[in-house]
């Protein structure tokens, strides 16, 4: 069973990186936990922790902690590591395009978890990518980078609205933008038929995270 009927839309998830925020590893992790805390409170819908550069342990630490802060107000999403979804408990995962395929991972979190509850997603550049995907069981995809962003730079030039259109169309899950994201563009990915938005700075940066939400969440697809 799906969790995404219960989501609002446009579906709103914050992708954190505790390395942008400055300062030491302890008090990056307290204004992480803090703006986590915020952004749930505030109605964000998901929180991705992606955190690649710490141990599994340090991970699962992290979740609990995050799931602490979150309570029952956003469901939290682990980029990458499927040991530590299960073991914290965590609403579900997030995979990157290169990671372990979708079945796969259905696979393991059948047998490994026996979890019916799951969410997985995928990030992804391409149609081909989203529909191979929405193929091997993926609930959602985040593709992009939309617009230009730093921290997706790595990835090349922006892949524009008119690609984010066809992802749209071609796939059946819900697709989510990222790269970019401001309250005054999100309309134009909303009305190219993605389902929401994914940021990191758009939401760790924000000094009122509730506005910013509460501008989000007044855009339509119409």
């Amino acid at each position: 069973m799906s969790l995404l009927p219960l989501i609002r839309k446009p579906l709103l998830c914050y992708v954190t990186d505790r390395l942008a925020l400055g300062g030491n590893s302890i008090v990056a992790k307290r204004i992480l936990l803090e703006t986590i805390q915020r952004a749930a409170e505030a109605g964000v819908d998901w929180i991705q922790l992606r955190e690649k550069d710490l141990s599994a342990g340090e991970l699962v630490a992290l979740a609990g902690a995050a799931k602490d802060r979150i309570g029952s107000g956003s469901g939290l999403l682990i980029n990458d590591r499927l040991d530590v979804a299960c073991a914290s408990g965590a609403a579900g995962i997030h995979l990157g395009e290169r990671s372990l395929p979708v079945r796969e991972g259905r696979q393991f979190v059948e047998e490994r978890c026996g979890r019916s509850e799951f969410l997985m997603g995928v990030s992804v550049h391409s149609l081909e990518a989203a529909v191979e995907a929405e193929n091997g069981g993926a609930d959602y995809v985040i593709f992009g980078p939309v617009f230009a962003t730093p921290s997706k730079a790595s990835f090349g030039e922006p892949q524009g609205l008119a690609e984010l259109r066809a992802v749209c169309g071609g796939a059946k899950i819900p697709v989510l933008a990222i790269g970019g994201i401001t309250p005054q563009n999100a309309n134009e990915c909303l009305r190219a038929g993605a389902t929401g938005i994914a940021a990191i700075r758009m939401f760790q940066d924000a000094r009122d995270l509730r506005q910013v939400v509460s501008q989000f969440r007044s855009l339509t697809r119409e």
